[in-house]
C-alpha cells in the first residue's frame, strides 16, 4: 500500500520518514549478547552491545561494550563508536566503486547502485551504510554471519575506497573535462 501522494511503499525501519539531518550523529544498536556465568548461587548475566555511529555525511565508526547491565554496554559502546569514526569517500549518494572488505571470517561486497535503487543490505552491513550517508548501493555478506565481524569488514570496505581525482592526484594526473591526461 502506497503512501498518500508519495508513490512509494511504507517504509517499516523508519516510520516518521524523517531522515536524519547531515552533521547530526546517530547511533544504531546492531547486537546486544546475554552471556551467562554459572556460579555457586546460580547464573550471573551480563551484557555486550554492538554500535554503529554516523553523521550521514560519510563520517562512521563502530563500538562494542560490556557490562552487567544493557543500558551501561549501550553506553560504553556508543563512546567507543564516536571515538573511532573516520571519513569515507562517497559519490553523490553512492559509492565510487566496487569493493570486498575483511576481518576476521566476515567478507562483505559493496557495489554502487544508480539513483533510487535504494540501500539494498541486511543487519549490520545496513546499519554501517546508512550511518555513512551512503543513499543508493548493493551489499552481499559473502563470510561469516558473526555481527562484529560483518560491521567490521564493511567498514574496512569503506575505508579502501577512492574518489576518481584522490587516485589520478596520486597517480600524477591532471583530470581535464573527465578526461585523464598525463601532466
Amino acid at each position: 500500500m502506497a503512501q498518500p501522494g508519495t508513490g512509494r511503499r511504507p517504509d517499516s525501519r523508519n516510520p516518521d520518514k524523517t531522515p536524519a539531518a547531515k552533521g547530526d550523529t546517530t547511533e544504531k544498536v546492531v547486537f546486544i549478547n546475554r552471556c551467562a556465568k554459572v556460579v555457586k548461587g546460580g547464573r550471573r548475566f551480563s551484557f555486550s552491545a554492538l554500535i554503529v555511529a554516523g553523521d550521514h555525511d560519510g563520517m562512521v565508526g563502530c563500538g562494542f561494550g560490556k557490562a552487567n547491565e544493557v543500558s551501561e554496554a549501550i553506553r560504553k559502546a556508543s563512546e567507543a563508536a564516536r571515538k573511532s569514526m573516520e571519513k569515507v569517500s562517497l559519490h553523490e549518494n553512492t559509492i565510487p566503486h566496487e569493493t570486498i572488505g575483511q576481518y576476521g571470517g566476515g567478507r562483505v561486497l559493496l557495489r554502487p547502485a544508480s539513483p533510487g535503487t535504494g540501500v539494498i543490505a541486511g543487519g549490520g552491513v545496513r546499519a554501517v551504510v546508512e550511518a555513512a550517508g551512503i543513499r543508493d548501493v548493493l551489499a552481499k555478506s559473502l563470510g561469516s554471519s558473526n555481527h562484529a565481524n560483518v560491521v567490521k569488514a564493511t567498514i574496512e570496505a569503506l575505508r579502501a575506497l577512492r574518489r576518481r581525482d584522490e587516485i589520478l592526484k596520486v597517480r600524477g594526473i591532471r583530470s581535464r573535462d573527465g578526461k585523464a591526461e598525463p601532466t
